[in-house]
C-alpha cells in the first residue's frame, strides 16, 4: 500500500468484535484471564488494545518490527537510553532538544552514562569520539532548530562498521519525509505530539525498532518501566495520524512560499531550512528527504529585538512545540533551549537572535502579512 493509504488502513486500523472503523478506547486497568497464562492483555500498563493499534501503525509508516507508544517524547528518549548501563558512552548529536540536553547533562549523567556532543555532519569527527565504551550514535536530523541535515545511511554504516546502536529522533520530518530505518538506522524515535498527533492536543512518545530483537528489549523496559500511552490519549494520536499526509502537504507549500520571502528580507541575517539551495546540507536533503520539512529558523539583525518581534504576531502563535495545525513561533534562546547554558548555546550555533517557526497550514497570504507585522514592529522599535 501507498503511505496514504497506510495512513488509513495500516497497523490495527479497526476494532476485530465489531468491526468499527475507529478502534474504540479500552479505558480499561485490568483483563479477565480465562486461563492462566492464556490470554491477549492482562494489564494496561504491559498492554492495551487502544495503545496496541497506534504502536502498530507507527511500525507499518516507518517499516518497522515493533513500535511503542509513551506518555511523551521525553519519557521515550529515557527509555531507549535505558538500554544503556553505568560506564557505557553514547555519541550524541550536538544541536538536540534542549530537553534532551536536560536529560542527559542533569539525570542520565548521574548514573554513570557518558555522552561527548559531535557535529553529527562531520562523519570524520564522530568516528573519532568513538571509544572502546561507546555503545551508540543519538542523534536528530534535520536538528533542533538549526535544521542541520546528517546523512543518514553513512552514520548508519559507520555505526555498524563498530557493532554501535544508531538512534535518531525523526519528529521533525516524520515518517512521511524520510524512513531513518530504511537507510539503515536500528532504532527511531518521535515526540508524537508534534507531526504526528498534528493538532495540538495529545502528548505522546513513539519508538520503533528495526529488529524483533531491539523490540523484545524495548518492549520489556516499556512495561518495567512503566511510562506509557494511556488509552485516550492513544486513541487521539492515532485519529490525527490518519491524515498526516494531508496535512504534510499544506505544510510543505506554506514552508515553501514562507522560505522564499524570509530569504530575500533585509532584516533577516541568515535562515536555516533544509530546502534552501545556498544551505551546505541542501544535496543530503534532497537525497534522503521527500520534502524539505516545514520548520524554518532564522536570524535577526544585530541589534532587532527578536521578542519584540514574536510578540507583535497575531496569526503565528507564540508558542513551544511545533508540527501543528496553527503556526508556531518562538525564541530557543528564552524558550525551548533555555536548560542549555548560553555559553554552550553559542558554542552551538544558537545566537539570542535566532527565531524558530514551525509553519502551520492557515493561508499562506495571512501568514506573510503576520511576519510582515512582525518585522514592522522591530523596525519602529
Amino acid at each position: 500500500m501507498k503511505f496514504e493509504t497506510q495512513l488509513i488502513h495500516g497497523g490495527i486500523s479497526e476494532d476485530a468484535t465489531t468491526g468499527a472503523t475507529s478502534v474504540p478506547i479500552y479505558m480499561a486497568s485490568t483483563f479477565r484471564q480465562t486461563k492462566i497464562g492464556q490470554n491477549q492483555y492482562e494489564y494496561s500498563r504491559t498492554g492495551n488494545p487502544t495503545r496496541a493499534a497506534v504502536e502498530a501503525l507507527i511500525a507499518t509508516l516507518e517499516h518497522g518490527s515493533a513500535g511503542f507508544a509513551f506518555a511523551s517524547g521525553s519519557a521515550a528518549i529515557n527509555t531507549v537510553f535505558s538500554l544503556f548501563s553505568a560506564g557505557d558512552h553514547i555519541i550524541v548529536g550536538n544541536d538536540v532538544y534542549g530537553g534532551t540536553f536536560r536529560l542527559i547533562d542533569a539525570v542520565l549523567k548521574h548514573f554513570g552514562m557518558t555522552f561527548t556532543a559531535v557535529d553529527t555532519r562531520d562523519l570524520a569527527a564522530v568516528e573519532a569520539a568513538i571509544t572502546p565504551t561507546t555503545k551508540a550514535i543519538y542523534l536528530e536530523t534535520p536538528t533542533n532548530p538549526l535544521l542541520h541535515i546528517t546523512d543518514i545511511a553513512a552514520i548508519a554504516k559507520l555505526a555498524q562498521a563498530h557493532d554501535l546502536l544508531s538512534i535518531i529522533d525523526n519528529t521533525f520530518a516524520s515518517p512521511y519525509v524520510q524512513k531513518p530505518l530504511d537507510l539503515g538506522v536500528d532504532i527511531v524515535l518521535h515526540s508524537a505530539s508534534k507531526y504526528l498527533g498534528g493538532h495540538s492536543d495529545v502528548i505522546g512518545g513513539l519508538v520503533v525498532t528495526k529488529t524483533p530483537a531491539l523490540g523484545e528489549k524495548i518492549g520489556y523496559l516499556q512495561n518495567a518501566i512503566g511510562s506509557i500511552l494511556a488509552p485516550q490519549e492513544s486513541w487521539l494520536l492515532q485519529r490525527g495520524m490518519k491524515t498526516l499526509a494531508l496535512r504534510m502537504q499544506a505544510h510543505l507549500n506554506n514552508a515553501a512560499k514562507i522560505f522564499t520571502y524570509l530569504k530575500s528580507h533585509p532584516a533577516v541575517t541568515k535562515i536555516y531550512y533544509p530546502g534552501d539551495p545556498d544551505n551546505p546540507d541542501f544535496s543530503i536533503a534532497k537525497q534522503q528527504m521527500n520534502g524539505f520539512g516545514a520548520m524554518i529558523s532564522f536570524e535577526l539583525q544585530p541589534g532587532m529585538n527578536p521578542q519584540t518581534f514574536v510578540e507583535h504576531l497575531q496569526v503565528i502563535t507564540l508558542a513551544e512545540s511545533l508540527g501543528a495545525l496553527e503556526s508556531l513561533i518562538e525564541i530557543p534562546a528564552l524558550m525551548t533551549h533555555g536548560a542549555i547554558p548560553r555559553t554552550i548555546r553559542l558554542q552551538n550555533g544558537i545566537k539570542d537572535e535566532l527565531i524558530r517557526l514551525s509553519v502551520g497550514v492557515e493561508a499562506s497570504d495571512d501568514l506573510l502579512a503576520d511576519l510582515e507585522r512582525g518585522f514592522a514592529s522591530i523596525q519602529a522599535d
